[in-house]
């Protein structure tokens, strides 16, 4: 029997994430990895209360029925929700973004996906990759 293929994890920022689901466009590739679960997607309870934030900016002009959507019907079924249990502070140059690093740490993901020039520029926190939507699109075919 061939080796069993390890499951790909991955942080999706919030910008990512709201632009997957909200404009779709180049990086619609990502939500057709998950729904065919090559990748699984990971969230935390503080990255998930981020986008959920976000979407109810009134910019996205989203209804409510539109947010319950995305959440029930794009994100319940697909992703991975994990507890922070590594707590990383003081790592990104925006506090901020340390959420992401810890979601990623605490669910051993493989992957930050982000175009936020902060989390870029480290690269590589505790084993993870940090790359653009654009490299990650690269990995993906």
């Amino acid at each position: 029997m061939g080796e069993e293929e390890k499951e790909i994890k991955v942080v999706l920022d919030t910008n990512v994430l709201i632009s997957i689901l909200v404009f779709g466009g180049r990086l619609s590739m990502i939500r057709t990895a998950w729904r065919e679960t090559r990748i699984v997607p990971v969230l935390s309870r503080e990255t998930f209360q981020e986008f959920v934030d976000a979407l109810g900016y009134p910019k996205f002009a989203l209804s409510r029925e539109e947010i319950a959507f995305l959440i029930e019907d794009e994100i319940l079924p697909y992703f991975e929700v994990v507890s922070s249990t590594e707590n990383v502070a003081g790592v990104c140059r925006d506090p901020d973004d340390d959420k992401f690093l810890s979601c990623a740490v605490s669910a051993a993901a493989d992957h930050i996906v982000s175009g936020d020039r902060d989390l870029l520029e480290l690269r590589e926190f505790k084993g993870v990759k940090i790359v653009s939507p654009a490299d990650f699109g690269k990995f993906l075919r």
